[in-house]
């Protein structure tokens, strides 16, 4: 009786649930950023329910009791069903993601990744934690930015594990490791700047600074105000306490933070322009080209829906797009960067081996 290797469908099966948990995470931070967006943050006062209900209360005597429960924050059903929407969305993500590391400890021996499932999972408690935190203090401009940063790790970890379970063997082959290592560093330097532009989006929108420079190319009629307060926009030990929806900066903090965001934005442009270019230089003709364009392409989508959304006032939906897009910048670099690591050694000796064997027959 011959024996079959049921290791490469284990592996598919899981890829496919982790590419799903991956679009999700998506599908979350989108959520995230519509309920921020809407000011809807605080639409429900107490967590994981709303008022004390599994659902945002509609009837009169529900609502009538959520009131009574909540004196202070009387229930407004048009921002309590984005919050209620957005965490039903989180739960489901995260009973995926329990689901995950559940099957790689049951098929542990079978060459499934295991440590990274089961950091994924204790990284959505850790996340669940801060979108608790997050209602329950009010907003705090540090727990909201956290929880943001929080939501694209979790998407970043995902892709990873996605990644690492579909690889096929490819990445690598078709250009020198003499070529590929300078590259790599030029690209891990891209991805810490998009990741500390992302802090500062998130530092933006936590703070509601987005509109603090209602036009382009200049802020407030002029180039750089004079009256920016960088001290202030950056204080990171402000006060727990206060209910910090609408933000609690003074306006010449909120520009400090916008500005900020305009300058890193045209840094990363700047940088990610020249990365390009030494990328499509060595890489145009090879396998890696397609990765290449993505990453050219999810860039100038951001840095025109960035503009769009100053031009046109911030439409709520242009707003999301451009989180969305730069969860996408984000993973582009993410899977330029993993198309660059070298084989494994067993690859590498099979890709070896399967040349040999071919010469040999022609």
């Amino acid at each position: 009786m011959q024996h079959t290797d049921i290791t490469p469908q284990i592996r598919r099966r899981m890829a496919r649930w982790s590419l799903f948990a991956s679009l999700l995470a998506v599908v979350v931070i989108m959520l995230g950023a519509w309920t921020r967006l809407v000011d809807a943050g605080l639409g429900c006062p107490d967590w994981p329910g709303c008022y004390g209900f599994l659902s945002v209360p509609q009837s009169e005597q529900h609502i009538a009791i959520a009131n009574s429960r909540f004196p202070e924050t009387p229930v407004e059903v048009a921002k309590g069903w984005p919050e209620m929407i957005h965490r039903y969305a989180a739960g489901t993500l995260g009973l995926v993601v329990f689901g995950l590391a559940g099957f790689a400890v049951r098929h542990r021996q079978k060459a499934i990744p295991l440590r990274l499932p089961l950091c994924i999972a204790g990284f959505v408690v850790l996340q669940a934690a801060f979108g608790m935190w997050t209602v329950t203090l009010k907003l705090w401009p540090q727990v909201v930015a956290l929880h943001l940063l929080g939501g694209f790790t979790t998407l970043s970890l995902l892709v990873l594990l996605t990644l690492r379970l579909r690889r096929s063997g490819a990445a690598g082959q078709s250009v020198a490791p003499e070529v590929t290592g300078p590259l790599r560093r030029w690209v891990w330097a891209g991805l810490i700047l998009v990741i500390l532009q992302i802090a500062l989006g998130a530092w933006t929108a936590a703070n509601y600074a987005a509109v603090a420079c209602p036009e382009l190319p200049t802020c407030q009629g002029e180039w750089w105000p004079a009256g920016m307060d960088f001290r202030h926009g950056f204080d990171v030990l402000q006060q727990v306490g206060p209910n910090y929806l609408g933000g609690q900066l003074t306006a010449d903090g909120r520009v400090a933070i916008h500005m900020s965001h305009r300058v890193g934005a045209v840094l990363v442009a700047g940088y990610f322009m020249f990365l390009l270019y030494l990328l499509w230089r060595h890489l145009g003709r090879t396998a890696h080209a397609r990765p290449v364009l993505l990453l050219g392409g999810v860039l100038a989508a951001q840095l025109a829906l960035g503009l769009a959304n100053v031009y046109w006032q911030f439409p709520l939906a242009v707003a999301v797009a451009h989180n969305a897009m730069g969860a996408a910048l984000l993973l582009a670099v993410i899977n330029v960067l993993w198309r660059l690591q070298p084989l494994p050694a067993t690859a590498t000796a099979k890709a070896t081996s399967v040349t040999t064997t071919n010469e040999v027959t022609a």
